[in-house]
């Protein structure tokens, strides 16, 4: 186990390149022997399999991941959602020279196939025709055990949003249980988490220059199993902390939650100028080179039957996220010790053309189309569709928003392309995508308004540990100005060809506020009618544990939009989104949401309920009842315990407040609001919340007291219209607008409208 670099990275193009360079790019990535040999190759050096359709384009993670190494010099060969019967499918394209790459797809494959009450879902978005279970349960896990099956000599390197968010023990919803890390399960030899562009470069040119695999272990963003290891030996500082409220003097021992001296944010005379950092020290006790410690957190065996040490080492993890200050982590799992390097350097501007630059075909793979090239109907991709006409302009998020997982997988450091290379993008596709219309879907990303957002102090950035830039408010130090993209904004909407460019990725409102030119531009120039946003709440309870701002900033933006709505002549709405049953929100919190709603004329057709994806901090509130964000006690007088909201009935019952408006949800919401002490709030009137007749199979009426009674003209007028959902269909307000159809569901671990990230 060597010493992490501390110096900057080598750079993404810096590399000697392999080979098989000589071979030039392939207009698609193969997926078939035929294929390999009009490319004039006999046999691939790296194979991908994944559990999506190969759709080559920067918003897939095999095609980025793909595209990348190609231009290093490798040939590399897809295998897109295998049938995982067997190993034959896995032997499509022969033994690869260096290694597999695994991974599961732009979804955890339990997310993308269950909804949160963990039924299955009946489609697939990143599967031809929109088809469900064309990818196993677990893909990760049942993709390497095939691999190993066909090839067993042949390294194994997991990676994508499954291994991201499953590196290390987490809780698994659908089990209910504490599971081991994928790394483990899967017996892999590496896993990549993150972003993984500078690791699986580095891999693929060490194995090329037949380093063994077992020797990959001082790659950033990676974690790999060792047995019998001593840290201490080989020169690491050991961090023990596996165990809460450990006794002793507090001289000997150094906290795990270590955070910086709110001195660092003081404000200095020159408001631009570096800020000095002061780190806590505990007792007589300096802490040692971040590069050479290493936390030990508990055992997989303690936090699996342990919910408050599970909550520990989920805060510990969280805290350990940022790559200026990161240190390495160590878990044991039995006889075995799984280690995890801090995350990767993100990726510079130079670098992040680099990527999207690259030759993609901007198009599914034409093994998917039909006899006339034609991606239509049974071969249409519906999670292509969505983005076939947008631009990803920048990566990660610095919310932190703890049921969120962008944050886990991309980091909270934005990374952002240079406008050049965006508008190079955006006239390429409107040169060379069929279809285009003059109509850009979204110049976006995980957030739409992050683009070049970031701290003012690269030297603050680096010794940062809040989980989050803009909560409980904005910090100081954040640079919010929108200019550069308010500027791209007008470049782009310029440009020959282009009618219109929509923002359709998530808002970050708080963010907005600060930039009334931004809310000026947006409004008038990219909203279409509709703009979604995720206040998510409107009570401070569930707010706090979800890291979101109050329900204030969301009234300041609507002042904003409205006003310049008006000012561009335009009618447009916005569509806010909530969650249902979020750790911290009470049957009074639900209760008070749909009030706000029906006050405001707001129905929800489509709404969400809390999923408690792997590794999130969200995910452990629910599963230990403990804020992992106000730090971790076994004393019950410290810490903070979270209502858990648990059991079919009453989730059902905080989605049916969401839906007030449904009069299938009526008899439940009188059984709660009567036990509540709130019967004040059924009745007829306009200040009621739900009406106390209840609609009958015949069209019909029958009274809460008194049954076949007749409303009055003014009751009958004042009824709702009860509707099921319909797929595809979103909160809109109830202002007489047909309902817009956006293509589905908010589901999947992302926010923001795209398929999620590698």
């Amino acid at each position: 186990m060597s010493a992490l670099p501390v110096s900057p990275p080598k750079a993404l193009t810096a590399y000697r390149p392999f080979w098989a360079k000589r071979f030039g790019p392939a207009p698609f990535l193969p997926m078939s022997r035929a294929e390999m040999e009009q490319l004039g190759w006999d046999s691939c050096d790296i194979i991908i399999v994944t559990g999506d359709a190969y759709v080559d384009h920067p918003s897939f993670g095999m095609a980025v991941i793909g595209r990348t190494l190609e231009a290093q010099g490798f040939r590399v060969g897809i295998i897109a959602q295998p049938d995982w019967n067997s190993a034959d499918a896995f032997k499509a394209l022969g033994k690869p020279n260096l290694f597999f790459g695994v991974a599961a797809g732009n979804m955890d494959s339990m997310i993308n196939r269950y909804t949160a009450d963990r039924k299955i879902r009946s489609d697939d978005a990143y599967t031809p025709g929109g088809e469900g279970g064309k990818r196993p349960d677990r893909a990760t896990l049942v993709y390497t055990q095939r691999c190993q099956e066909a090839f067993k000599d042949v390294p194994i390197v997991i990676g994508g949003i499954e291994a991201s968010l499953r590196r290390i023990a987490h809780y698994d919803y659908w089990q209910d249980k504490v599971r081991r890390s994928v790394l483990v399960d899967s017996k892999a030899d590496l896993l990549v988490y993150g972003n993984a562009e500078r690791a699986i470069i580095e891999i693929a040119h060490r194995l090329a220059r037949r380093e063994p695999v077992e020797a990959l272990t001082d790659i950033r963003g990676t974690a790999f199993m060792r047995r019998d290891a001593d840290p201490s030996a080989e020169g690491w500082f050991e961090l023990d902390s596996t165990e809460v409220d450990r006794p002793g003097r507090i001289d000997e021992l150094i906290s795990p939650y270590q955070v910086i001296d709110d001195k660092a944010c003081a404000t200095n005379d020159e408001p631009d100028a570096p800020k000095p950092i002061t780190l806590h020290k505990t007792g007589r006790i300096s802490m040692p080179p971040r590069e050479r410690t290493v936390v030990r957190l508990p055992a997989y065996e303690q936090v699996k039957s342990d919910p408050v040490l599970y909550a520990h080492a989920n805060r510990v993890l969280h805290l350990e996220t940022n790559p200026g200050n990161a240190r390495a982590l160590v878990q044991r799992h039995g006889e075995r010790d799984l280690w995890i390097n801090p995350p990767p350097i993100p990726l510079t501007t130079p670098e992040m053309d680099h990527v999207f630059d690259l030759p993609y075909a901007r198009a599914p793979h034409p093994s998917y189309a039909d006899e006339h090239g034609s991606h239509d109907g049974a071969t249409k991709i519906p999670a292509w569709e969505m983005i076939r006409f947008s631009v990803n302009i920048m990566r990660g998020c610095f919310g932190g928003c703890t049921f969120c997982s962008i944050t886990e997988h991309e980091g909270r450091i934005i990374q952002s392309r240079s406008e050049d290379s965006v508008i190079r993008e955006i006239e390429e596709m409107r040169d060379k995508v069929k279809g285009f219309t003059g109509i850009v879907s979204d110049l976006g990303g995980p957030t739409a308004n992050m683009y070049r957002i970031g701290c003012k102090s690269p030297e603050i950035e680096a010794a940062c540990r809040k989980p989050s830039c803009v909560y409980p408010g904005i910090c100081p130090n954040l640079n919010t100005s929108h200019d550069p993209l308010i500027k791209m904004y007008r470049r782009a909407r310029a440009l020959p060809g282009v009618k219109k460019i929509l923002i359709g990725s998530g808002l970050r409102y708080d963010l907005a506020v600060q930039s009334p030119e931004y809310v000026k531009e947006l409004v008038t120039h990219h909203v279409g009618g509709y703009l979604k946003i995720a206040p998510e709440h409107t009570e401070s309870g569930p707010l706090s544990k979800m890291m979101k701002p109050g329900i204030g900033t969301y009234d300041r933006f609507k002042q904003m939009f409205e006003a310049a709505s008006a000012a561009a002549g335009k009618k447009q709405y916005l569509i806010p989104y909530f969650i249902a049953a979020h750790p911290g929100t009470s049957d009074e919190d639900m209760m008070n949401l749909a009030v706000w709603l029906k006050r405001n004329g707001f129905r929800a057709d489509q709404v969400q309920t809390f999923y408690p994806s792997p590794m999130a901090t969200a995910t452990a509130m629910y599963h230990s009842g403990r804020n992992p964000l106000k730090g971790i006690s076994r004393d019950e007088s410290r810490g903070e315990k979270v209502d858990i909201v648990r059991g079919e009935r009453r989730r059902r019952l905080h989605k049916a407040f969401l839906r007030y408006h449904d009069a299938n949800n009526w008899p439940l919401l009188r059984e709660a609001l009567k036990a509540m002490g709130r019967a004040d709030l059924i009745g007829n009137g306009k200040h009621h919340l739900i009406p106390s007749y209840q609609p009958l199979t015949d069209g019909s009426y029958e009274s809460a007291r008194r049954k076949n009674s007749t409303p009055t003209p003014a009751a009958v007028k004042a009824l709702p219209k009860a509707a099921a959902p319909r797929k595809g269909q979103v909160l809109t307000q109830h202002t007489g607008l047909p309902p817009r159809v956006t293509g589905g569901a908010r589901s999947g671990t992302l926010r923001s409208g795209k398929p999620a990230k590698r």
